[in-house]
């Protein structure tokens, strides 16, 4: 199975001082970093890889977050949740082997943002411990 990490959702308490800090200390480039500034996105990334970005998001948001994944109890951890991308037919198979493990998917959604643009459909679950794993594919 070809899997690699998409993205992950750091809370921070000042999104354009974090964005300045992985930008310019870290040097990580910024994702819809403009767009955040301007209004027009929800948060800003920086890019880790060519495949993987971290999302800087305000505890604030994350009673959006939490019901956004649907795993009670998800938010207000140092790290919200995991998310790999995968091709469609692993995606498909995975949900297979979660269903016949007894794994609830808790949530899911279709076009949703990450580090390769829009996931045509995504999924939630959580693992053993309670850490929020997302799953997704791209076109």
């Amino acid at each position: 199975m070809d899997v690699r990490l998409d993205h992950l959702v750091c809370w921070v308490s000042d999104q354009l001082g974090s964005l300045r800090f992985y930008e310019q200390v870290i040097g990580l480039p910024g994702v819809r970093a403009e767009e955040f500034r301007e209004g027009e996105a929800a948060f800003p990334s920086v890019r880790v890889s060519p495949e993987t970005i971290l999302d800087l998001m305000t505890y604030d948001a994350s009673r959006g977050v939490e019901e956004g994944t649907g795993v009670k109890g998800s938010a207000g951890h140092p790290v919200n949740h995991l998310c790999l991308a995968v091709g469609k037919e692993d995606f498909d198979a995975l949900k297979v082997r979660l269903k016949q493990h007894g794994v609830e998917i808790s949530g899911s959604g279709t076009n949703s943002f990450g580090a390769q643009g829009i996931a045509p459909e995504t999924i939630y679950f959580p693992d053993p411990d309670g850490n929020v794993l997302e799953v997704r594919y791209y076109e």
